[in-house]
């Protein structure tokens, strides 16, 4: 397969598997504990990928490889994912998927922090547009009433910043050069930090068989190996493909994948407020991503 199709397919997976994880993973943490849920599904998946990397005779990574991925894996899923899940509990699938949709407003701000590189002038009128779609978003009474929904939007909020550093340096720093290899490594070493977080916390023991249903147990299956293994991966192969700003367009597509959902499957209100707030947000994306210097 030319890598043109490898980049096509990649993109697809980080824009639908992406936006129908937001509901996957409401449904898994109904009777999983957050932290404990996504730990179990990144080691896992992170498992299955390496063991497949052993069976094509793939380099063995270096300590220098190690520490890297840990760092890369720790900021994409123990805090960035790990924070989003946990969020799960106090916002809607939908409303969650459009916080991160500012992504892209954040790995802006830190390329030109960071980095030194400068937005170019659309850019600068997208972040505004893109503030002001946020400011809509998150000013109605089910955030600014909700002492829950506080705590869910500054978990967001870490989240956020987490995923756009690591989107920064994830090509800055020395990965394995497979990519199966590097995916498979961040989920080890992120997935255990989760797991080793949730055990410490307590939040592991409050994990019970008996109460484990059909439904988080399915969706858990789904994330491991449609949300972890193939769009993860594909997400981590764009990264090394092309810019960080053009990887971040899934956020154009993931908030109507999981409004979408959320709205027919899980029975979310979508107010009037809200559906300004998103065009007005995705269009500040939009412009923020289209100018930015490539």
């Amino acid at each position: 397969m030319s890598e043109r199709w490898l980049v096509i397919g990649a993109f697809a997976a980080t824009y639908i598997i992406w936006g129908s994880t937001y509901m996957f993973n409401y449904w898994a943490i109904d009777t999983i504990p957050p932290f404990f849920m996504s730990g179990m599904r990144f080691f896992v998946a992170g498992l299955l990928l390496y063991a497949w990397g052993i069976y094509k005779k793939e380099p063995i990574p270096t300590t220098k490889e190690w520490g890297n991925t840990a760092l890369i894996g720790n900021l994409f899923l123990s805090i960035g994912t790990g924070l989003a899940v946990w969020a799960l509990q106090w916002l809607d699938t939908g409303v969650t998927s459009l916080l991160v949709a500012f992504d892209p407003l954040l790995i802006m701000l830190l390329l030109w922090l960071l980095v030194g590189q400068k937005p170019r002038g659309m850019a600068i009128i997208g972040a505004f547009v893109a503030i002001a779609g946020m400011s809509l978003l998150i000013d109605q009474p089910q955030f600014t009433d909700s002492e829950g929904a506080k705590w869910g939007l500054m978990a967001m909020a870490v989240a956020l910043f987490s995923w756009a550093i690591a989107s920064i340096y994830v090509s800055r720093i020395k990965l394995p050069e497979s990519r199966l290899r590097s995916s498979a490594m961040q989920m080890i070493t992120g997935g255990g930090a989760l797991l080793l977080y949730s055990i410490f916390s307590g939040e592991a023991f409050t994990f019970s068989w008996s109460k484990l249903s059909l439904s988080s147990t399915l969706s858990w299956v789904y994330l491991v190996f449609l949300g972890s293994i193939i769009a993860f991966s594909s997400f981590n192969y764009l990264l090394a493909k092309v810019s960080p700003e053009k990887v971040a367009t899934n956020t154009y597509v993931n908030p109507v994948v999981a409004l979408f959902l959320g709205w027919t499957f899980n029975n979310e209100i979508i107010t009037s407020q809200s559906i300004l707030a998103s065009a007005v947000l995705i269009t500040g994306v939009f412009f923020i991503n289209s100018n930015m210097k490539k």
